[in-house]
């Protein structure tokens, strides 16, 4: 079999080589042939040698990158009883492979996928059938390969204190999604579908148009509105919002505090805008920014596989199909990394390893 490999020097310095394939599964595996392959910016940081906020884990060999697949069920090891899988069965893994439920520890993350666990950017893997989800029937492959980080992030940043099977609800209810990259319209897609009011900030006019095309209840270009915390509490009549998807770091968090509703959630999601604070000037230090609206600063690093499971539940009942931006062959994955960390897409970004059927 065929699989990219990153020495985590570059970009442009990921290699397709070959590969052997599995000779015999132990108890509880399986073999997947995966189909597809979604892109998360994760990938970007690792295959550059930049994924180095998490101190405990090991950045050492190479690897192959990536997290996030669609396959087939090609074989099953003995053992897997429990787990109602069979020969055939279309399945996505889970991001960290171990989180099955509640918070995330230590020990969860060192079965991350694509990093420090060999990923998914191959013809084949082997899996824990634990691991492993099924693909509800409406999605196509490349749909259902954008959902393990992007949308499971995106329903844990509004429902990681909501009990499983009460997700938040009502029009009420405010979420900000800051950008439109993968956890950002996955949000705005479940918001949607949840009957949530959804605001979406972003550089570009014709991608917050694409935006209210999906649902957005408002748009804010916040390089024409640079102050566009102010917008937001405008817009919610001095409320702000209570959910917040704090994607940008350094130059928005101090935003997202003063916006938020009180007794909110900013879910800490990324940092597009850096790891650390640049700005000139005085800085009000966080303690003080969460106590002046009571709010509640969340880190999101994904959700269990329980969680998944329950979002799912939504995507068949809601019938919400994922917003692709674009694919690439198996052969063009460079290209394709190059394209997701260009920042110019909207939604997700995928490989295909084989065509899908549906």
């Amino acid at each position: 079999m065929k699989q990219w490999i990153s020495a985590q020097d570059g970009l442009n310095n990921i290699r397709l080589v070959d590969a052997p394939e599995p000779e015999r599964l132990r108890d509880g595996e399986v073999l997947v042939r995966i189909h597809c392959v979604a892109l998360n910016f994760r990938d970007t940081e690792v295959c550059m040698g930049h994924y180095n906020h998490h101190k405990t884990l090991d950045q050492g060999a190479p690897i192959v990158p990536c997290s996030d697949m669609c396959g087939t069920i090609e074989k099953l090891g003995p053992g897997n009883d429990d787990y109602g899988l069979k020969e055939g069965d279309r399945v996505m893994a889970i991001f960290n492979q171990t989180h099955l439920k509640g918070q995330i520890t230590e020990k969860d993350m060192s079965s991350g996928l694509g990093f420090p666990s060999s990923g998914v950017l191959a013809q084949y893997r082997v899996f824990p059938a634990y691991g492993l989800v099924k693909v509800p029937d409406h999605l196509a492959d490349d749909e259902a390969a954008t959902l393990p980080i992007a949308a499971v992030t995106a329903w844990m940043a509004i429902n990681t204190f909501q009990p499983i099977g009460q997700p938040l609800t009502g029009k009420d209810k405010v979420v900000l999604l800051q950008g439109t990259g993968g956890v950002s319209i996955s949000g705005l897609q479940i918001a949607k579908a949840l009957g949530l009011t959804a605001i979406v900030t972003s550089s570009s006019d014709a991608k917050l148009d694409r935006a209210r095309q999906l649902g957005a209840d408002y748009t804010i270009n916040y390089k024409t509105t640079p102050e566009w915390q102010d917008k937001v509490l405008e817009l919610t009549g001095g409320k702000g919002a209570d959910v917040v998807f704090e994607t940008g770091g350094a130059e928005t968090l101090a935003k997202s505090f003063a916006c938020v509703a009180y007794g909110g959630l900013i879910s800490s999601i990324g940092y597009l805008s850096g790891k650390e604070d640049a700005l000139p000037g005085p800085r009000i230090n966080t303690n003080v920014l969460a106590l002046r609206r009571n709010v509640t600063l969340k880190g999101m690093l994904n959700g269990p596989k329980e969680r998944f499971e329950e979002m799912l539940g939504l995507y068949e009942s809601k019938q919400i199909h994922p917003v692709v931006d674009r694919a690439f062959e198996f052969e063009q994955a460079k290209e394709a990394l190059g394209y997701l960390a260009g920042g110019s897409h909207f939604g997700k970004v995928v490989v295909e390893v084989v065509q899908s059927d549906l």
